[in-house]
């Protein structure tokens, strides 16, 4: 393993390994590395510590920022060395979700290259389940390499840039150069005793849409990789720098724009389906904005990345003042868009998205609390979607997309709406659910988005997503939170297990295994074990985490039209 760099504390970690370590993968028995029981390894390792981008000149210059060793302050949280935890019996919990996740891992051509989604033999179809995606397989990613078994991590990293070279036509028009796969699969010849990769850009995809996030979790999962291990020879190779400035070209291209956010198709991210997200979703607006600060931190200063380096800190200052003037709502806010004046024409104009009041749903006046708030789900021209969508709130948080003020408020709302949004089986993905004849217009009457169910459950209104239990886990470190994660996991260890870890539930509390929830879904899996890692070694955050830019951002002021 490669020493970590620039580290200002040790850390003890604890590493998962099996009998043979997965840089070895070209001689082991594949069986023997998905059966064996993961064991502890107590070692000592320096954090590679945050490159803030604030202090990133274009001539490549850095300078480390405050580290995460402080946050091992946090008291009760069991450690591979107190009593509460020992180094060599972990619970059977989280024995069982290790084998679990091991018994995911997909080789290709003898080395391991990701995990499927979900391995539940039970069911009937495959379908797609059998395929390792982008998204979902970032924890299962982090959960290796909290453990030190990097070589899963690189080869994924790898062979998905490696996709995104290839030609992408969807009947016979041609998708951007830049594109990243939605999901791959191995496909084996016994025939010819060979194995190919074969990647699915959105031609097979519920609508047809290409995925939007794929490229921003890349670079994200580059990043904690990077600062993971403290080897910088990956991002820096010619294969991940190009894929970058790629990945950056299709985003950060010039047309008839007038917001910095990104313009998105219903179903392009998490949320596949129908669910009115389209325009400028919070999801892909924080994943936007987390993935040009990592981008950043890994570009080289040569002349190519220069210029990428220039636009990427324009339009971060640029999308930040957006994000956080037009998307956050508190009470302050509602009640001030509760009072707009409409068809203001001038550049004075305070209601500048001209938003009826009378279309403010009425869940919303008794929802929100004078003492919380949170990033709304879409802006746009006389549109703003109220809806709570987690995981945009939580990427906020982690990204520094939201200030700290901002991110003590949104888990201010979480505690004050915590039965609304965790429930007895936490996480809502959105909130609140579409209803009735909202339902119909805005899904297309779509079966599997049934109320309380699936993404409906959250908007995806009241279904529920364990995939974002570690999200939710970092987010709660990372504002000083704890209690709010050990709670949440808490609840997820009283049904995750019994219920044979199944991809998310339905109900308005979460109480029902989802309708058509897969079995030993790997991102539940994943997601448990990385929550449980953060908590007992906080200073793993440092990988998934960014600290606020030091830059000051522009002034904020009312209009001179503005009036109370």
């Amino acid at each position: 393993m490669v020493e970590a760099v620039d580290g200002a504390h040790e850390a003890v970690v604890w590493k998962v390994e099996p009998h043979s370590s997965v840089a070895e993968a070209d001689d082991f028995d594949r069986s023997s590395w998905q059966l064996d029981h993961p064991r502890f390894k107590i070692e000592r390792r320096l954090s590679f510590e945050e490159r803030s981008f604030s202090d990133l000149s274009i001539t490549g210059n850095l300078r480390p920022v405050d580290s995460y060793g402080s946050m091992h302050s946090f008291g009760a949280v069991p450690t591979p060395t107190s009593p509460a935890w020992s180094p060599f019996e972990l619970p059977p919990m989280v024995n069982e979700a290790w084998d679990a996740l091991r018994k995911s891992v997909v080789f290709f051509r003898g080395q391991p290259v990701g995990t499927v989604a979900a391995v539940d033999h039970a069911s009937g179809e495959v379908l797609n389940y059998d395929q390792v995606f982008v998204r979902d397989f970032v924890p299962s990613a982090l959960a290796f390499l909290m453990t030190g078994e990097h070589e899963i991590v690189k080869n994924f990293l790898l062979k998905t840039i490696h996709l995104q070279s290839l030609e992408k036509k969807i009947d016979q028009f041609k998708l951007g150069e830049g594109v990243m796969p939605a999901s791959f699969k191995v496909n084996n010849n016994p025939t010819r005793k060979t194995e190919t990769l074969m990647a699915d850009f959105g031609e097979s995809a519920i609508g047809r849409v290409a995925p939007v996030d794929s490229g921003f979790w890349w670079i994200i999962l580059l990043r904690a990789y990077t600062k993971s291990t403290g080897d910088l020879s990956l991002s820096e190779t010619p294969e991940c720098q190009n894929g970058m400035r790629l990945i950056l070209s299709l985003c950060l291209s010039e047309g008839f724009d007038t917001f910095p956010t990104l313009l998105c198709a219903d179903g392009c991210s998490m949320i596949d389906r129908r669910m009115g997200v389209y325009g400028y979703p919070i999801e892909i607006q924080a994943l936007f904005f987390m993935a040009l600060r990592c981008a950043l931190s890994m570009l080289k200063s040569d002349a190519k990345g220069k210029e990428f380096m220039e636009r990427i800190m324009k339009r971060l200052h640029a999308l930040g003042f957006h994000m956080r003037r037009y998307f956050w709502l508190d009470f302050q806010q509602l009640n001030d868009i509760y009072r707009y004046k409409t068809e203001e024409y001038s550049h004075t104009a305070v209601n500048k998205f001209n938003v009826i009041p009378d279309s403010i749903p009425d869940w919303i006046f008794d929802f929100m609390p004078c003492r919380g708030g949170y990033f709304v789900g879409n802006v746009s021209p006389a549109r703003m979607d109220f809806r709570w969508f987690a995981l945009g709130n939580c990427i906020a948080i982690l990204s520094s997309l939201a200030t700290p003020e901002q991110s003590d408020a949104i888990m201010d709302l979480i505690e004050e709406r915590w039965e609304e949004l965790v429930g007895e089986m936490p996480l809502k993905i959105s909130y609140p659910a579409l209803e009735g004849h909202e339902w119909r217009i805005v899904t297309g009457c779509d079966p599997k988005n049934t109320r309380w169910s699936y993404h409906n459950g959250g908007s995806w209104q009241f279904s529920l997503s364990l995939v974002l239990l570690w999200l939710l886990t970092a987010a709660c470190i990372k504002t000083g939170r704890p209690q709010i994660a050990r709670r949440a996991i808490e609840l997820a260890e009283n049904r995750l297990s019994k219920d044979g870890w199944p991809e998310y539930y339905d109900g308005k509390l979460g109480r029902y295994v989802g309708k058509q929830a897969r079995k030993l879904q790997t991102w539940s899996i994943a997601a448990y074990l990385v929550a449980k890692m953060l908590l007992e070694d906080p200073s793993h955050l440092g990988m998934i985490s960014l600290e606020e830019d030091k830059v000051k951002a522009p002034p904020m002021k009312r209009p001179a039209s503005w009036t109370a």
